[in-house]
């Protein structure tokens, strides 16, 4: 299982200063997703995650230059999400230098002919967030359905041909039974975002069949070590 380093940009830097020497008083603090992507990679990471959090305010990516700078920086592939909302927008981060991209839900959930230009750009290197807690689902304003349950959205999905989730919030108390049936009844990778505080997670969402967790906040606190986690995951 692969445990992906997160970073949130905003206003082309990282939402949350890192500083690796923190405990001990050495190193310097950068808020650079350069800097602070070379640094997990040099220690293992193989994916970074990036979110643009004004992409996902203006409906486009917005951080491009900062997304550019990561994919010099680093021979690693980048995940982008945050105003990847069609076609369009998914061509425009891959020129960024982009390998994946993550769409939010309700931009493709009623509306299939954009989910298929949208898989006809990316295939596999596309993944739709979730958030499998009913209430959400309830709460979303569907206009076409009647609100689905999580199965059937993600049957509905993946007949469409997505093959990739961003499983949002289910990592603090995963579901065991509801990850292992994502990965063997429908086929699909399941990544992790969100919840996850603690290394001792890390090995029951492996055993679940999970592909990958990203770590944003609990990384750049120091609250879990990378190393550690990567060797939790493996």
């Amino acid at each position: 299982m692969q445990v992906i380093p997160s970073l949130d940009l905003q206003g082309g830097r990282s939402r949350l200063v890192f500083w690796p020497g923190a405990s001990t008083g050495t190193g310097t603090p950068t808020d650079r997703p350069d800097r602070i992507a070379r640094h997990f990679v040099e220690l293992g990471a193989p994916l970074i995650h990036l979110v643009d959090l004004d992409g996902a305010k203006s409906g486009s990516p917005v951080n491009i230059s900062a997304i550019q700078e990561v994919a010099r920086t680093v021979a690693t592939p980048l995940q982008v999400a945050g105003g990847i909302d069609g076609p369009d927008q998914i061509e425009l981060a891959f020129a960024a230098g982009a390998t994946r991209v993550v769409m939010p839900l309700w931009a493709v959930a009623e509306a299939p002919d954009v989910l298929e230009r949208c898989v006809a750009v990316a295939g596999d290197w596309l993944a739709v967030g979730l958030d499998a807690r009913p209430e959400r689902l309830r709460e979303y304003p569907w206009k076409a359905f009647v609100p689905p349950t999580f199965d059937e959205l993600v049957a509905r999905l993946t007949t469409s041909g997505v093959r990739r989730f961003v499983l949002s919030h289910g990592g603090a108390a995963p579901d065991v039974a509801r990850l292992a049936a994502l990965r063997h009844q429908y086929g699909a990778e399941v990544l992790v975002a969100g919840g996850v505080t603690e290394i001792e997670v890390l090995p029951r969402l492996r055993d679940a069949g999970v592909s990958g967790v990203l770590l944003g906040e609990a990384l750049m606190s120091g609250a879990i070590d990378y190393p550690a986690a990567l060797a939790a995951a493996a």
